[in-house]
C-alpha cells in the first residue's frame, strides 16, 4: 500500500447520520458498516488522491488525543474496508 492510493467502491453508499456517525451501504451485498467520526473522516479521503501518509496527517491535525500508532490504526482500517470490497486501490502510474 506504499504508493498505491486507496480508492472508495463508487457503488457503496454512504449515508451520515447525528453526532457525525455514518454508515456505509453496500448494495451488492445489502450489508452496512458503521463508521465513527474518525471512520468518516477517512473514508472521505479514499478518492485515489490520497495516500496513507495523507490520510495520517489529515486525521492528526483534524482529531483530538491521537495516538502515536494511528498509522498502524489508519492501515488496518482501510485494509478492512478493501478486504470487504468497501475500497481498493488507484494505482500509481509508472
Amino acid at each position: 500500500m506504499s504508493e498505491d492510493k486507496p480508492i472508495a467502491n463508487p457503488q457503496v453508499i454512504l449515508r451520515e447520520e447525528f453526532d457525525d456517525w455514518a454508515v456505509l451501504f453496500d448494495p451488492d451485498t445489502a450489508h452496512g458498516f458503521a463508521l465513527n467520526p474518525v471512520g468518516v473522516l477517512i473514508w472521505k479521503l479514499l478518492d485515489g488522491k490520497h495516500g496513507l501518509g495523507d490520510i495520517v496527517r489529515v486525521v492528526r491535525e483534524s482529531c483530538q488525543d491521537v495516538p502515536e500508532d494511528v498509522e498502524g490504526h489508519c492501515r488496518e482500517f482501510i485494509d478492512s474496508l478493501v478486504q470487504q470490497g468497501l475500497a481498493g486501490f488507484e494505482m500509481k502510474n509508472a
